[in-house]
């Protein structure tokens, strides 16, 4: 069974190599879901591993639905990873009824090829999963990504082994898997598990800073985005 790690860092990247991984999903900001790492960690990771990377195409937080302009770096960002010698792409794109965006996810497949391509876990916000996974096979996704539907793999595993009887996708659980349920999607026939191994650092002790969090943004159902007018009405007030 392949065991992707989902690494955070260069040293998070590191730390899965020495422990036997066998594969890298490199992204930023675990905290949600994660978005596309830098170019620097990037290179960085590429020089480091031996083992495959398979980067993360994702620009933002929140919702898998994109703008033209957040799909044109999308495509961008692919033609980059590419340049730098990764394995292959993490990425996906659904419509706004939740259905699988054949046409964008397709053309995120073609400017990846000839590299692996696999289908994030928007997929578990699928309505009709059996369907989605065939319009995927069809246009060449190579591995999907999916917790079975559930908050986590290990609620979806009746999901999970009957998908994977109806596909000839690799379906790789994710979510919330860990040393004490692994053995247990290898036990339903899946070939390949996801996971970050991650613990928390020491504490810090920031007992009186101001926070730099912004709550507002962390919405999955909306996304914040720069006001021309608000910038207008900065400008003329100092200019």
């Amino acid at each position: 069974m392949l065991v992707e790690v989902c690494a955070n860092s260069l040293e998070s990247a590191m730390n899965a190599e020495k422990a036997g991984a066998d594969r890298i999903e490199l992204c930023s900001e675990l905290g949600v879901g994660g978005v596309t790492p830098s170019m620097g960690l990037i290179r960085l990771v590429k020089e480091r591993l031996s083992i495959p990377v398979h980067v993360l195409v994702r620009p933002r937080s929140g919702h898998f639905t994109y703008s033209n302009t957040e799909f044109e770096v999308m495509l961008a960002d692919i033609e980059t990873c590419k340049k730098t010698g990764v394995d292959g792409i993490v990425s996906g794109v659904l419509r706004k009824d939740f259905s699988v965006d054949v046409a964008r996810t397709q053309k995120l497949v073609e400017r990846s090829g000839p590299l692996h391509f696999t289908f994030h876990r928007a997929f578990d916000w699928v309505a009709n999963p059996l369907e989605a996974l065939a319009h995927l096979e069809h246009i060449g996704v190579n591995t999907v990504l999916t917790s079975g539907g559930e908050p986590s793999a290990e609620k979806g595993l009746k999901n999970l082994e009957a998908w994977q009887q109806q596909t000839a996708l690799t379906l790789m659980a994710g979510g919330g898997v860990s040393p004490s349920n692994a053995y247990q999607f290898k036990e339903i026939g899946l070939r390949a598990i996801h996971c970050s191994g991650t613990v928390l650092g020491d504490v810090l002790g920031l007992s009186g800073k101001i926070p730099m969090n912004s709550s507002k943004h962390l919405v999955e159902d909306r996304v914040a985005i720069t006001d021309p007018e608000t910038i207008r009405k900065v400008v003329s007030a100092v200019k």
